[in-house]
């Protein structure tokens, strides 16, 4: 079985992405699938990826402003980035966090 060609991320720096989450549900478990499989598949070695629980930690939704769950923030490189959803369109994840891809 072919290998399908996978764009890469052109970054100068890691990539700090926060995820945050509500405990273990669908939707939930599907943003963690996504994000780890865009996360190994597009960006290599070129990230930090720290997924949090707000059923665990709820004081960090109201310290981080997290109104919707599941929601990835890009910390590092500025601007900071947050998007909202399961992340099951890879290509707009990308770019939705302005990161530039080369095929």
């Amino acid at each position: 079985m072919k290998k399908k060609n996978v764009p890469i991320v052109v970054s100068e720096s890691k990539l700090v992405l926060q995820l945050y989450v509500s405990g273990m549900s669908p939707k939930s478990m599907e943003a963690i699938e996504n994000i780890n499989k865009i996360c190994s598949e597009m960006l290599e070695d070129s990230f930090q990826l720290e997924i949090v629980d707000l059923y665990k930690h709820p004081e960090v939704a109201s310290e981080q402003q997290i109104i919707f769950s599941p929601s990835l923030i890009k910390r590092h490189p500025l601007p900071k980035k947050t998007l909202v959803g399961t992340f099951s369109d890879s290509e707009k994840v990308i770019r939705g966090l302005g990161i530039k891809i080369k095929e």
